[in-house]
């Protein structure tokens, strides 16, 4: 997976663009497909984490109470990422937990309209999320485990890509292409690397946790729908980062 300086780059400024809200100049990405460049994914998880610990920091620094300045942190990530994967996690609830047959699934998961297991999925979403950051008062560990789990839990999305097939032949999964297997490993890397800024005791954990949350939700995903799309991706996106703020809670804190 050589690339130049300016491929890789350009990759980072995709991902960028597609997986959060900021504010950037227009790129001309020549052709260049959402699969080959995920594997910048874990590294705009980096920026989206970075954003929510500088809020974290702000907010006590404003003699803000810890709990205000967690809720303040995750809303400001929520932001950034456009609540993108928090869709896709309430579409999967929704769709997994309402209907009947694959075809009724994946037509409830393109409603945009959000039902009770959709909401429910939320607000636990934001709940664990929130008393995670919050048990973590010191700033510098609540800053690292807000980056360690965007970036871990985006590199997770890669792989999920080329483990599974596309359950439809339309939407955003299909529309990126194929992921290579060396697109998926640069991705992992990256996210094992982003695990040790909550210590080594931390990423081993964390590794572990991630692991079994994969290979559940890959299970999960054939059962219900034959396959992933663009909401699965956000759904694991989620309970990955769930799943690295609630161990960092409990190394760190």
């Amino acid at each position: 997976m050589a690339m130049t300086p300016r491929q890789i780059a350009e990759d980072i400024a995709l991902c960028l663009v597609f997986f959060t809200r900021l504010p950037l100049p227009s790129f001309d990405f020549r052709g260049r497909a959402l699969a080959q460049a995920i594997w910048a994914a874990p590294l705009v998880g980096v920026a989206v984490g970075l954003a929510g610990g500088l809020a974290y920091v702000v907010a006590l620094m404003l003699s803000v109470p810890i709990p205000v300045a967690a809720a303040l942190a995750l809303a400001t990530t929520m932001l950034v990422a456009g609540c993108l994967h928090e869709d896709g996690l309430s579409d999967v609830a929704d769709g997994f937990g309402g209907g009947r047959s694959r075809e009724k699934k994946l037509e409830i998961m393109r409603d945009s309209r959000i039902g009770a297991y959709g909401a429910a999925a939320l607000a636990m979403s934001m709940l664990l999320r929130w008393s995670a950051i919050a048990a973590l008062a010191n700033p510098f560990y609540a800053g690292t485990a807000l980056i360690a789990a965007h970036a871990a839990s985006r590199a997770l999305l890669p792989l999920f890509m080329h483990a599974l097939p596309a359950a439809r032949s339309d939407g955003l999964s299909a529309g990126a292409g194929a992921v290579a297997a060396n697109t998926a490993y640069v991705a992992l890397a990256i996210g094992v690397v982003a695990l040790l800024a909550t210590s080594l005791g931390g990423l081993l954990a964390s590794a572990i946790v991630l692991a079994l949350v994969f290979f559940a939700f890959r299970a999960l995903c054939l059962r219900q729908i034959g396959g992933q799309t663009g909401d699965t991706l956000g759904a694991l996106q989620q309970v990955g980062e769930i799943a690295v703020l609630v161990v960092a809670s409990a190394v760190l804190a």
